[in-house]
């Protein structure tokens, strides 16, 4: 516990007056890893009809990419279906999510004084009940789900967000745990000391 109090401390060193915090959800201020196979694997047993014996990586988010190595030889429209119904049965796995406590400690602390952001590449409908069942969606001023360009490209979500508000890239703190998003925020202009890997 010492060493997080610890990194919390050397954290909030880096928050002035200006700063404006800007939080990811999925893997950073919640655990939903769980909550997501769950409902993936619930998806795939109804709509495969078997059981299909998925192994849980606590480490590895599934996503559409594992669900084509997981269950090969299915047709776009068996996978789009599986993609759909997983979103429905998130609800039922909400309570196997978890708080990380030093980000929303940082959060719940920062949010009255400063401009504190959700910038998540999470559906919206996801997006709201996650922070409805943690009692977060009140703490953030702004808010970013996921979003595509014209061409289905998905937008930088930082330079998305930077631009929207009319703010100093060098002025935002990151939270955020995915390797290609931290990336991301980097190409947005935030530096990399701002960049909080959790």
């Amino acid at each position: 516990m010492g060493q997080e109090n610890e990194r919390q401390k050397n954290i909030e060193a880096k928050i002035t007056a200006d700063s404006l915090l800007f939080f990811d959800m999925d893997g950073t201020l919640v655990d939903t890893n769980l909550a997501n196979f769950l409902s993936y694997e619930k998806a795939i047993s109804s709509v495969t009809k078997s059981d299909h014996n998925l192994i849980y990586n606590p480490d590895q988010r599934f996503n559409r990419s594992n669900l084509k190595n997981a269950v090969p030889n299915l047709s776009e429209h068996e996978y789009d279906k599986i993609i759909k119904e997983k979103e429905s049965y998130y609800d039922e796995f909400l309570p196997e999510t978890k708080l990380n406590e030093m980000v929303a400690e940082i959060l719940f602390k920062y949010s009255k004084s400063h401009k504190t952001v959700l910038v998540t590449n999470c559906r919206q409908e996801r997006a709201r009940k996650t922070l409805n069942h943690f009692g977060l969606a009140d703490k953030f001023s702004n808010v970013f789900y996921r979003q595509f360009a014209d061409n289905e490209e998905k937008i930088n979500k930082f330079k998305n967000a930077i631009s929207q508000l009319g703010v100093l890239p060098n002025l935002v703190i990151v939270f955020e745990n995915e390797n290609s998003e931290i990336n991301d925020a980097k190409i947005a202009g935030i530096p990399s000391n701002n960049i909080i890997i959790v």
